[in-house]
C-alpha cells in the first residue's frame, strides 16, 4: 500500500469519525442514566423473574440483593432453576418471598434463557397476580439497594413499557480492562441510547441483565413466546415492546454484574456465540464489517506509526487526528469503568480481537456448530414447533 493511498484511508477515517461524534446521536458521552426516585402514593407490585442454569456461585447474592431492596412495593422473587447441574437451587436461599421453580425440559422452537422466562412469568401469575411489572434478570447481577425504586419511578414517570439498565461489567482482570469498556462503547455505538430513548425513532436494545417490562405491554405484545427462538433475547423483546409503546436504555455504576472473565478465552466464547447472530449470519455484512472496522480503528494507527517512521508530516497529522478523535470519543466510557485515559489509544487492539472473534464466530455457524452456552447448543436456527 503506498502512503498516499493510506492517507485516503486516514482522512476517510477522519471523517468518520467526525461523523461518529456529531452524527451518531451523541452515543459516546455516556450521558443515559437513571434519575432519582420520585415518590408516590402507591407503588406498584413488582415480581423478579431470575432464568438460573449452573449459577451456584452467584445465585445467592443475586437474590439477597433482589430481597434487600429499598423498594415501598411488594416484591416477590422467582427463580427459574433451569435445569442445572449444581446446587442453583440451594444456592438462591429461602424466604417467603421467594419461589423457586424446578424448570421444565427446555421445548423445542424455544432458547433456554427465554423458555425459563416464561415459566417464571407463568408462575408469577400464581404467586402474585397484582404484579404491574416484572423485573427480568440475570443471575450474576447485584442490585444496588434502590436499583428497582428508581427504574420503576421511571417507568411510571415516563409511562415507559420497557426500562432497561446496562449494568456495571466487572473490570478487573487484564483482559477484562483492555475489552471490557470497549464492549460498552461498541454496544452504545451499535445501538446509541439516546436513539433508542426517542419514542420517534425506530431503534431498540435492552441490556439483558436489568430489564423491568410493564406486563399489561408484554402480554399486549404477544408475550415471550413471540420471540421465543431468539438468541439475541433482549434486543428482540426491546424490538417488540417498541412497536407497542416508549422503552428507556440507560448505564449505571452501581448495580453490578458479578461474572468474571479471568482470560481471554472467557470473553471470546461469550461474544462469539451471538456475534455472527448480530450480523444476521450475512457474509455481506461480516465483510462490511472487517472493512469497517479495519478503516475505523486500524488505519489510524498505522497511519501514524508509518507516517512518523517515514517522516511523511500529512500522514502523520492524519494518523494523529483519528487517534485523538477516537480516544476523546473513548474516554467517557473509560471514566464510567474509572480506566485511565491512557488506554484510549488501545482501542485498536480491543477493536481487532473483537473482529477476530467474530470471524470465529461466522466459521462455527459455517461448520454447523451452531450457538453454544451452559452446555446447550443452537443450530443456525433454532426450530419452531410444529
Amino acid at each position: 500500500m503506498t502512503t498516499g493511498l493510506l492517507l485516503g484511508f486516514a482522512l476517510v477515517s477522519v471523517a468518520v469519525w467526525i461523523g461518529l461524534l456529531l452524527l451518531r446521536g451523541g452515543f459516546w458521552r455516556c450521558d443515559q442514566r437513571i434519575a432519582p426516585a420520585a415518590e408516590f402514593a402507591a407503588w406498584p407490585a413488582v415480581v423478579a423473574v431470575i432464568p438460573a442454569r449452573n449459577e451456584a456461585a452467584t445465585i445467592g447474592f443475586t437474590v439477597g440483593s433482589l430481597l434487600a431492596q429499598n423498594y415501598p412495593g411488594k416484591i416477590h422473587v422467582i427463580v427459574v432453576d433451569d435445569n442445572s447441574d449444581d446446587d442453583t437451587a440451594t444456592a438462591a436461599g429461602r424466604s417467603d418471598r421467594l419461589t423457586v421453580v424446578k424448570g421444565e425440559p427446555l421445548e423445542p422452537g424455544w432458547t433456554g434463557k427465554l423458555w425459563a422466562l416464561q415459566q417464571g412469568l407463568t408462575a408469577a401469575g400464581d404467586t402474585l397476580s397484582e404484579a404491574g411489572y416484572a423485573l427480568l434478570t440475570d443471575a450474576d447481577i447485584e442490585h444496588h439497594p434502590a436499583n428497582l425504586r428508581e427504574l420503576v419511578s421511571m417507568a411510571e414517570k415516563g409511562g415507559l413499557d420497557l426500562t432497561s439498565l446496562m449494568v456495571k461489567l466487572r473490570c478487573e482482570s487484564g483482559w477484562e480492562r483492555l475489552l471490557i469498556p470497549a464492549f460498552v462503547f461498541f454496544f452504545q455505538k451499535l445501538y446509541p441510547f439516546p436513539r433508542v430513548n426517542d419514542r420517534s425513532r425506530p431503534e431498540a436494545a435492552a441490556a439483558g441483565g436489568c430489564m423491568l417490562v410493564r406486563l399489561s405491554a408484554l402480554v399486549a405484545a404477544g408475550g415471550i413466546q413471540t420471540i421465543r427462538d431468539r438468541l439475541i433475547d433482549d434486543c428482540a423483546l426491546a424490538t417488540l415492546i417498541k412497536r407497542h409503546g416508549p422503552l428507556w436504555l440507560g448505564l449505571t455504576e452501581h448495580t453490578v454484574s458479578l461474572r468474571a472473565y479471568d482470560d481471554l478465552a472467557q470473553i471470546w466464547h461469550m461474544v462469539a456465540r451471538t456475534a455472527f447472530v448480530q450480523l444476521n449470519h450475512s457474509v455481506f455484512a461480516l465483510l462490511s464489517t472487517v472493512l469497517g472496522m479495519a478503516i475505523i480503528y486500524l488505519v489510524p494507527s498505522v497511519s501514524l506509526f508509518v507516517g512518523v517512521i517515514l517522516q511523511d508530516t500529512a500522514l502523520s497529522f492524519a494518523g494523529a487526528a483519528a487517534m485523538g478523535i477516537m480516544t476523546a470519543a473513548y474516554a467517557p466510557t473509560l471514566r464510567l469503568y474509572g480506566q485511565p485515559l491512557w488506554r484510549g489509544p488501545w482501542l485498536p487492539v480491543a477493536a481487532v480481537l473483537y473482529l477476530l472473534i467474530t470471524v470465529s464466530s461466522a466459521i462455527r455457524h459455517w461448520r454447523c456448530r451452531g450457538s453454544a452456552w451452559k452446555g446447550r447448543t443452537y443450530s443456525k436456527k433454532v426450530p419452531r414447533p410444529a
